[in-house]
C-alpha cells in the first residue's frame, strides 16, 4: 500500500516508526504519513493525500509529462 500510495505521487520514502510510513516530496511542504490497518490506509489518511493531489495539481502535472 506504501509503495503504490508513495509512487503515485512521486513521493519517497523518508523513514518511520513502527506501522507508520512518511512519504515526501521535493517542492511539497506537507509529508504524507501513512499507517498500515489490514493492508489499508486509514480513510484520514488518504484525505489527506486526496487534498494535497489537488492542492499542488499532481495529476495534472503527471498528465503533461
Amino acid at each position: 500500500m506504501y509503495v503504490i500510495i508513495g509512487s503515485a505521487v512521486q513521493q519517497s520514502y523518508s523513514g518511520g516508526k513502527g506501522s507508520h510510513r512518511t512519504y515526501m516530496r521535493n517542492g511539497i511542504r506537507e509529508a504524507l504519513n501513512f499507517q498500515n490497518v489490514g493492508g489499508w490506509a486509514k480513510p484520514y489518511q488518504v484525505r489527506q493525500l486526496l487534498k494535497i493531489i489537488d492542492k499542488y495539481n499532481l495529476l495534472e502535472e503527471e498528465n503533461n509529462v
